[in-house]
């Protein structure tokens, strides 16, 4: 590694970091913490859609709860996978099918005909923030120069947090265009089914940054 004035290069197999302080790094990282904002809008998005759920499937307080709760088990599975997944294919293919789970799995919530059905998007939605919860961390401390690496892992942390309240902001925005949760929306869909479909939104660009930056070295 070399320095001249506020300006670094770091050089590995598979790219080159340049500017003060790995600039480069930096929008790497950003790319890679759209993981950590599907994490953050998974856990919250169903707040916005469970008195609907309750509703529409004549569900008791104990089978509600298991169905919001049920990601977390789809989650530390997925967590558990990841890292060897990684080891194995590269962190890249892995953010990948992270990608794609998540992307299913928000279709498919706001799709389901029954309570079991949406209870099984929800596993496979949990797989997908599982596996982003530790390779978009472990990207990033990989790609990120040692003077910036702190600050740049905490990046995962704020994402969560942006993807907490992103959930919660269209889960209110979608409720109030439709008079309520439980309204038509659109496309015949009430409005607590699209709070699930808009996360296919960013599933789709994490998918798609996973092809375009570079494996860590």
């Amino acid at each position: 590694m070399s320095q001249t004035g506020s300006s670094e290069s770091i050089s590995t197999g598979t790219f080159t970091l340049r500017g003060p302080y790995g600039r480069r790094a930096i929008g790497l990282s950003v790319a890679a913490a759209v993981g950590g904002f599907l994490f953050g809008f998974d856990s919250s998005v169903i707040n916005g859609a469970v008195d609907s759920i309750q509703s529409d499937f004549a569900l008791n307080s104990v089978i509600t709860g298991f169905i919001v709760a049920i990601a977390l088990l789809g989650c530390a599975v997925g967590a558990v996978l990841a890292g060897h997944l990684a080891d194995r294919w590269g962190r890249l293919r892995v953010m990948f099918i992270g990608a794609i789970l998540f992307f299913a799995s928000s279709i498919g919530a706001g799709l389901a005909f029954s309570v079991w059905d949406l209870g099984f998007w929800r596993v496979i939605g949990g797989l997908g923030i599982g596996i982003a919860s530790v390779v978009a961390p472990a990207y990033i401390s990989e790609i990120a120069p040692r003077q910036i690496r702190g600050g740049l892992a905490s990046l995962q942390q704020l994402a969560i947090t942006f993807g907490i309240f992103v959930a919660l902001l269209s889960d209110a925005v979608l409720a109030w265009s439709a008079g309520s949760a439980n309204s038509v929306l659109w496309l015949g869909l009430d409005a607590w089914r699209w709070m699930f479909i808009v996360g296919a939104i960013p599933a789709a660009i994490y998918g798609i940054l996973s092809f375009t930056v570079p494996e860590s070295p």
